[in-house]
């Protein structure tokens, strides 16, 4: 079931940003060229999302096959390393909101700044260099201004959706006795808003109680 959803949620991405590039004119006053680039980006979240769900083993019991969707979904995603993530994703759940959090930033718990940092923590020489290749291979085929509506903003539409619903939220100061031992909060039991937020990852006390749960079975797991 695991490589089902993740082959369902990498052709919807792959789908949708072929259509959107070939068939959706960039017309600012059009609501539903918003709407595409909106859904675009939580196509990308779903991407990481997969990723995510490989790095916890849940997508394959075969750790060829569940390493394969890993490393797919993050190239897919922003040309990421998907052996970092992993390295860095388990540090976070062994000491959630901690110094010794890579995703966690004791030095301000402002928003942007912690974004950033998060942004800047993620980003590899490589990672530019995939992602300009990329960039100019899809000119070949397609407009470079619906690239950027298409392919470049929906992708920071998605850190944006995963980092607040996914870290800021769930981990941010101040943290409560009722939040231990993760340092982590979760969201109110609304199981339609906690997936079109995050994939049921506002559920993120849940998620770091049981972490081997898949996403898409992750609201089986919120009790209150």
């Amino acid at each position: 079931m695991g490589i089902l959803v993740a082959l369902i949620v990498i052709s919807f991405w792959a789908l949708h940003l072929f259509y959107s590039l070939n068939y959706v004119q960039v017309d600012f006053i059009n609501p539903l060229f918003y709407l595409h680039i909106l859904l675009q980006g939580y196509l990308y979240t779903g991407l990481f999302i997969t990723a995510h769900d490989a790095m916890h083993g849940t997508v394959s019991s075969n750790k060829f096959i569940n390493k394969s969707f890993g490393w797919i979904s993050t190239i897919l995603f922003a040309g990421l390393s998907y052996s970092k993530l992993i390295k860095n994703h388990f540090k976070h759940h062994k000491n959630p909101g901690e110094e010794s959090d890579p995703d966690f930033y004791t030095k301000s718990q402002n928003f942007f700044i912690w974004w950033g940092t998060f942004l800047w923590r993620y980003t590899t020489i490589t990672q530019i260099i995939i992602m300009a290749v990329a960039f100019n291979i899809l000119k070949i085929w397609f407009d470079e201004f619906s690239i950027i509506m298409f392919w470049v903003v929906p992708a920071f539409l998605g850190t944006f959706q995963l980092f607040f619903f996914g870290t800021y939220l769930p981990h941010k100061y101040p943290h409560t006795e009722k939040m231990l031992p993760h340092r982590a909060r979760t969201q109110k039991r609304n199981h339609l808003w906690a997936m079109l937020s995050c994939y049921f990852f506002g559920y993120h006390y849940e998620h770091h109680e049981s972490p081997r749960t898949p996403w898409w079975k992750l609201y089986k797991m919120k009790k209150g």
